[in-house]
């Protein structure tokens, strides 16, 4: 397996990794979408066997009480299901997660799993007095800092990009 940065010829099988992985095109379509209109953008993908296996975007959120905190949101990450359980989703979490320490964000958020994305030290962001936008429970809206101290006394509601109330 080799986690690298996507390529303009990787935009089918992405699309196609993300119609894969979920129950809709939903995740694909925002994909397309926040390629388009986002920028910073982390955008990896995992190749086993010559093929795009998994993938991973990091795209920036914001903080409603510091518009200039630079936080990125993880969101979407899929997998073949052929390919699933045998490392790739962690590859590509571990690979962007550094990718955004490399570009100095000082955070990353994410909306998913509550047993899985604390593995990566991600908490509950409820912790550090960060709400979503959205109405989720407390346990699988998290964040990592990405250098200690940093989300401290920064309280706020977390916005995602526009192209998420499109998708």
């Amino acid at each position: 397996m080799r986690i690298r940065p996507e390529e303009p010829g990787d935009i089918r099988a992405i699309h196609q990794v993300n119609r894969q992985a979920f129950e809709t095109a939903v995740e694909a379509s925002l994909v397309d979408a926040l390629r388009r209109r986002a920028q910073p953008l982390i955008s990896l993908v995992a190749v086993v066997d010559d093929e795009v296996a998994g993938h991973i975007l990091f795209s920036p959120v914001t903080l409603s009480s510091d518009p200039g905190a630079r936080i990125m949101g993880l969101a979407p990450m899929a997998v073949v299901p052929a390919k699933q359980r045998q490392g790739i989703g962690t590859a590509l979490v571990r690979a962007g997660l550094e990718e955004c320490r490399r570009l100095s964000f000082e955070a990353v958020i994410v909306l998913g799993h509550a047993d899985y994305y604390p593995r990566f030290g991600f908490v509950p962001a409820s912790r550090y007095g960060l709400t979503c936008e959205y109405d989720v429970p407390d346990d699988v809206f998290m964040v990592l800092e990405l250098s200690p101290g940093t989300l401290e006394g920064r309280s706020g509601v977390i916005r995602y990009h526009a192209a998420f109330g499109d998708a």
